[in-house]
């Protein structure tokens, strides 16, 4: 049985290091307990006039928190807030000062899109999708407009792509094999049923890619290979924006690493649309 473990709060990261921090330190922290959307939202800057104390004092509170920087901070105190308005009705209810603009919170989520996958790691997750005989697509209710994107530009690419939909979890997973590899999105309030059927996969010894937004996700014990991007709350609802990009990102680099063979399936389906005049 997998357990996940909820992230500690801000509040107790600073309870924990309490004993060693600077009286300038300290004020940082009063500040961030009494306003903590100005560290969720706000820059560096912002929180160091408010403190009346200089940026590089401000990167060495996050790293005695434990955090590489500012902005590995900022993103914890983020998730903080998401976490805590989890449901839609909350974030309606809670959240018009927890939230950023939505053009800021998707700027920054695309931004994290990016960042995910620098340093090969586009190429490491598009592998085993292009190798494998079968890739199947699995997605929570909130991910699915990233994953139908994702099955929908893979479809055009390479055969053997299939959807699984929870109606029909018995006898599609039925037909997994080794040789091939799922790819699975799913973001906090994860799905019991999405990762129980990814546990079924990796069972079987098929490759595991998980597209998740924590390395305490349920879904980073099973992956072969994963990546974490933000899905930030625009209005009551997480942001498919983030999740859509990621799935046009990996079917450009599989369609990359395929070329002849991608070129070749294209020129098929555009030949058999025009003999059957699918557009006007």
């Amino acid at each position: 049985m997998n357990i996940t473990v909820a992230p500690k709060s801000t509040s107790d990261l600073i309870a924990a290091v309490s004993n060693e921090l600077t009286p300038t330190e300290r004020r940082i922290a009063q500040e961030v307990l009494s306003e903590p959307t100005l560290l969720a939202f706000g820059t560096v800057s912002d929180l160091a006039g408010r403190v009346g104390t200089s940026r590089p004092t401000i990167v060495r509170f996050a790293n005695k928190l434990g955090f590489d920087g500012y902005t590995t901070l900022q993103r914890h105190v983020q998730n903080d807030f998401s976490h805590q308005l989890a449901r839609p009705s909350e974030r309606i209810r809670h959240g018009e000062n927890k939230t950023p603009p939505a053009r800021t919170a998707i700027s920054g989520a695309i931004a994290s899109v990016f960042s995910a996958l620098e340093g090969g790691q586009l190429a490491k997750l598009a592998a085993p999708l292009v190798k494998a005989e079968t890739v199947w697509v699995l997605s929570g209710e909130t991910s699915q407009a990233g994953a139908q994107a994702f099955h929908s530009g893979l479809s055009m690419v390479r055969p053997g792509v299939r959807s699984l939909e929870e109606h029909s979890y018995g006898t599609d997973l039925s037909d997994a094999t080794p040789n091939d590899a799922v790819i699975v999105f799913d973001f906090f309030r994860y799905r019991r049923k999405v990762t129980n059927a990814a546990q079924v996969f990796a069972d079987t010894g098929a490759s595991v890619v998980a597209i998740t937004d924590s390395p305490l996700s349920p879904l980073v014990e099973l992956a072969d290979v994963w990546c974490e991007i933000e899905v930030p709350a625009v209005g009551p609802f997480d942001s498919s924006v983030p999740v859509v990009a990621i799935a046009e990102l990996l079917v450009s680099r599989i369609a990359r690493d395929l070329q002849d063979e991608a070129t070749a399936r294209i020129d098929q389906i555009e030949a058999i649309w025009e003999q059957t005049g699918v557009f006007i």
